[in-house]
């Protein structure tokens, strides 16, 4: 059985940095592309950031502030991200990328406020 474990989040101040991380457990991460997404209270989950084959690819509004990265010998997905802004604010999870709905964890909150 999977498990995913997302960490990370916290309360920061727009224009700071946060570093999220995502260890999987019970799969193989190198045989999937995978995605970091979020969830704002009262919004449908967006897709933040995906990587595959070292390719990477980014929503929009975080393009040039987020940099996603994998490490597949140790099964972790990592968002560093930069220059956040209060819509930045929500609950990020990592996943494969089509999502599997047995691969979401619990997220990490993020919360950009001063």
């Amino acid at each position: 059985q999977v498990q995913v474990v997302e960490s990370g989040g916290g309360l920061v101040q727009p224009g700071g940095s946060l570093k999220l991380s995502c260890v999987v457990s019970g799969g193989l991460l190198g045989f999937y592309a995978m995605a970091w997404y979020r969830q704002a209270p009262g919004k449908q989950r967006e897709l933040v950031a995906t990587i595959r084959n070292g390719n990477t690819d980014y929503a929009a509004s975080v393009s040039g502030r987020f940099t996603i990265s994998r490490d597949d010998a140790k099964n972790t997905v990592s968002l560093q991200m930069n220059s956040l802004k209060p819509e930045d604010s929500a609950v990020y999870y990592c996943n494969r990328n089509p999502s599997s709905q047995s691969w979401w964890g619990q997220g990490t909150q993020v919360t950009v406020s001063s």
